[in-house]
């Protein structure tokens, strides 16, 4: 089953340690651009802060940037990117604000604060899992519809509309491996008289 985890929505939390405030921030990104979008809008939010440091990790191309924005050289911007390594995220950028509080915290207090600042981060984005899902319809006569709500559920799917005239047709995700076995077993009800067609493949949030 092909799936990756990301955050659902931007989100913010806050930290504070010997006085030096850290704020937290995580977004969902899906290219560099929007990453390096992201953080502009938090540095523009946060213009009066000394730092603004960073790390994004990206699906497409493997791609993974940091930075320590005049932290002292690997005691932000790779915390936290490890922190999005090892919650294996993907397709997120997180962003800390630092204001300084006057007391120097040491490199390793740093890397702490920033680590502790990028699970906040990541705590306020809700971190789900996306499942490569097929987007399927199918038409049917009454009779059978009234099993297949329960079918669909019990193939992790999802229903996303039905139109009830004539006949019902049901449109529905799920999950790309349960297609075939779906199938199966609507064949088993109907006899071989109802087919699923499906329209493409789409990443939807699921519980797993």
């Amino acid at each position: 089953m092909e799936s990756y985890r990301t955050v659902a929505k931007e989100g913010c939390g806050e930290y504070e340690v010997k006085r030096s405030r850290f704020l937290c921030y995580a977004a969902p990104v899906r290219s560099q651009e929007e990453a390096a979008a992201f953080i502009a809008s938090i540095k523009q939010k946060h213009w009066d802060a000394r730092h603004n440091c960073s790390a994004y990790i990206l699906r497409e191309g493997g791609i993974k940037r940091f930075s320590d924005d005049g932290e002292p050289q690997g005691t932000a911007g790779m915390p936290i990117l490890d922190v999005l390594e090892k919650s294996e995220v993907t397709d997120v950028c997180v962003v800390i604000t630092r204001y300084f509080g006057g007391i120097l915290l040491g490199a390793g207090g740093l890397v702490r604060a920033y680590s502790h600042s990028a699970a906040l981060a990541l705590e306020a984005g809700e971190v789900i899992t996306m499942v490569k899902c097929a987007e399927c319809e199918l038409t049917c006569d009454y009779t059978l519809y009234g099993r297949i709500p329960a079918l669909i559920a019990e193939h992790d799917g999802k229903e996303t509309g039905t139109d009830f005239t004539d006949s019902v047709t049901v449109r529905f995700t799920l999950p790309e491996d349960n297609v075939a076995p779906f199938q199966a077993k609507l064949t088993e009800y109907s006899s071989g008289k109802y087919q699923v067609s499906v329209a493409g493949t789409e990443f939807f949030e699921m519980d797993l």
